[in-house]
């Protein structure tokens, strides 16, 4: 009973500035993602609190990936509804539960798990097939058994070098909200630049 989210939450995604626009203007609408590899299976993806973040996530995928060529930085404010929180201990044993039964299947066809692997020299397991699998396998056995479908998944994720020698913090430590249920979404804004002149609020 307290996978409810009573709160609103500043997410930004990362995209081409056209799209980006269209979304501003009302034009463009919700886009889920579906790719097999995203870490929280399909949705819309948000950096939480995070503009920075997501800016230099869209200079990645312009400059390494060549997957944007005018990055775009949108904000948007979010309600997360019933949300699969992986900062919670019942969300992460439930997930847990679905791999291993998902396990089973892929055991009693002789089919081979999907992984989660590197991309290059980078290890943080960026091509995440594996938890796509699992996650999508999840929703899709909800909604056999007609339980509520969850609106938002949240996860924190360790990614990049350590800040430190032997630090437990990496520089690319982020929360990432995938959004499923578009009526989570109450609204998208272009995000502003701080005025210097006042102090911060």
């Amino acid at each position: 009973m307290y996978k409810h989210y009573p709160s609103l939450v500043f997410g930004f995604h990362a995209c081409e500035r056209e799209v980006g626009e269209a979304l501003l203007s009302g034009e463009g609408g919700f886009k889920a993602s579906k790719n097999d590899y995203d870490w929280l299976g399909n949705g819309m993806y948000f950096w939480e609190n995070s503009p920075h973040r997501a800016e230099k996530y869209g200079e990645e995928l312009k400059n390494k990936r060549q997957k944007l060529d005018t990055p775009f930085v949108v904000g948007a404010v979010i309600h997360l509804g019933y949300c699969f929180d992986l900062l919670e201990s019942h969300s992460l044993q439930l997930l847990k539960n679905h791999y291993y039964s998902l396990k089973k299947t892929y055991l009693k066809v002789g089919l081979e798990m999907p992984g989660n692997n590197d991309i290059g020299a980078n290890t943080d397991k960026l091509l995440r097939k594996l938890d796509c699998a699992v996650f999508e396998y999840m929703h899709s056995e909800m909604k056999k058994n007609e339980t509520k479908p969850f609106d938002s998944i949240r996860a924190a994720f360790w990614e990049g070098k350590e800040l430190y020698p032997s630090a437990g913090f990496k520089e690319k430590n982020h929360i990432q909200i995938c959004i499923r249920n578009p009526n989570c979404i109450k609204g998208y804004f272009r995000p502003l630049a701080m005025d210097t002149n006042y102090p911060r609020v």
